[in-house]
């Protein structure tokens, strides 16, 4: 047990046994409230009695899918309540007013006002009708393959279709952050859906763990892109061995950082025969990254000057910080940044941000430095895709969602249609698709938050989409 978890543990029963029995019942029950953040954001805190006079608790995120996530230190201190959760580096700390209100903060990063009220209503996992459910009119087999090189082992599953093959067959690359082989987010399946779809058209599908998820070997946080795309090219060179695939009609699809990787890899292969980029990078990474935090921004009802006004520190940050290894000395320098942006800025704007104190401004300084020095973040955001777009010389699908706000639609898929126009792909598509959000679902408010509220996991417009397109180029 690290320190600082045996200090907070100790904390953790002083604190408690400090408390009266009957006080800490006041705690005890379901707390439900709502984060002001990307539209709204549901937490739910389950306080108990831990059986020795404390508390334990367990936390939900219903609106994210995420139920029972673990509390590690729950107690109440000069009548205030605190909870950590360390995998998070999450924290919670609240009074208690009257015996059905707390009201606090939570903290992860950036700080939110946070008010509960007692519910006896517990909530439930949204519904998923989309999620495919055996038994399956194809063959579904969990593998597991080797690349001895790198040392790393892979889990995945592969789906082929009835009858005699060989079959056309396509390799899903999931995108950024570590997930499973469904590509799961909040409560959603999106590779699941996706590739049930594709095998009922007649395809192989692979689709696999991320290093260092499931049954996949590795360490996800020491790798960049550049190492996804060796683990793409692993997994490809494991199909192309499969009997019932057919070698000369085989493929990728990238979501989001897999479709910036499919790229990197078809570049290089003559084994692609064709790829199909979903959200994937037009321009520049840097720039995208600038564009999605003023939509991210807007979204979030920020006004438009102080939008900007944000878009002006950040660049500036990511120009003082990717050059240095030293991350005391680049805290230091934004620090400084971030004083001198304030001193020019409207403090209407400051206000709107939350940055007015000289505390916030070493906070924001310390999250971007830590946001930005990371390895996996370091190669992103240098990134330019053009290169390996203009580098392609097999079939491609290119799509967006026109409400996409992490990958923003109009740039990104001019910006590959340029590039196409370069390559020496003769069959190439790129289009946008009306309503629908980064994980092609239908939206209505279509920010982030709102992925795991609805119901559907991908459109079945985009899934036609795709189908349409490989009936007519690939099969």
């Amino acid at each position: 047990m690290k320190i600082k978890y045996l200090i907070s543990a100790i904390a953790s029963l002083i604190f408690s046994l400090a408390a009266s029995a009957q006080s800490l019942a006041n705690y005890q029950g379901s707390w439900q409230g709502t984060l002001n953040v990307a539209g709204g954001l549901k937490i739910v805190f389950h306080i108990k009695d831990n059986g020795n006079n404390g508390l334990t608790a367990t936390a939900d995120s219903p609106d994210q899918s995420a139920f029972g996530l673990k509390c590690d230190t729950t107690w109440v201190a000069a009548g205030l309540l605190t909870i950590e959760m360390y995998q998070l580096k999450a924290s919670y700390t609240a009074k208690l007013v009257g015996d059905s209100v707390l009201d606090g903060t939570f903290k992860q990063g950036a700080e939110f006002p946070l008010v509960l009220k007692k519910t006896a209503t517990t909530p439930v996992a949204r519904k998923r009708p989309q999620e495919p459910k055996p038994p399956f009119p194809y063959k579904s087999e969990e593998v597991e393959y080797d690349n001895a090189s790198l040392g790393l082992h892979y889990g995945a599953t592969i789906t082929i279709p009835p009858g005699k093959g060989p079959f056309p067959a396509v390799l899903l690359i999931t995108g950024s952050g570590p997930q499973n082989r469904d590509e799961e987010i909040m409560g959603h399946k999106p590779f699941a859906v996706l590739a049930d779809a594709l095998t009922r058209n007649g395809f192989v599908v692979l689709r696999v763990d991320d290093r260092g998820v499931g049954k996949s070997s590795g360490q996800f946080g020491n790798a960049t892109s550049a190492d996804f795309a060796d683990d793409a090219r692993t997994s490809l060179q494991y199909l192309l061995s499969r009997p019932e695939v057919d070698r000369k009609k085989t493929g990728l699809i990238g979501h989001s950082e897999g479709g910036m990787i499919a790229p990197m890899v078809a570049a290089s292969s003559k084994d692609v025969d064709f790829i199909i980029l979903l959200a994937g990078p037009g321009i520049k990474i840097d720039s995208l990254m600038a564009e999605q935090n003023a939509a991210i921004l807007r979204k979030a009802g920020v006004s438009p000057g102080a939008t900007n006004a944000y878009l002006t520190l950040y660049k500036a940050a990511c120009k003082t910080v990717l050059p240095t290894n030293d991350s005391t000395a680049a805290i230091l320098k934004v620090k400084g940044q971030v004083d001198q942006w304030a001193k020019n800025t409207d403090t209407t704007v400051l206000n709107e941000l939350g940055l007015s104190s000289a505390e916030t401004h070493e906070k924001i300084a310390s999250t971007l430095v830590k946001e930005l020095q990371g390895k996996w973040y370091r190669y992103f955001l240098a990134f330019d895709p053009t290169p390996y777009l203009e580098a392609l010389h097999c079939k491609v699908l290119a799509l967006n969602g026109e409400k996409d706000i992490q990958v923003i639609a109009r740039s990104n898929l001019a910006g590959i249609e340029s590039a196409l126009k370069k390559s020496k792909s003769k069959t190439y598509t790129v289009k946008e698709l009306p309503g629908l959000n980064h994980l092609f679902q239908t939206c209505k408010a279509c920010t982030v938050a709102e992925y795991g509220q609805l119901e559907e996991t991908f459109s079945p417009v985009a899934l036609e989409e795709i189908n349409n397109w490989l009936n007519k180029n690939v099969k």
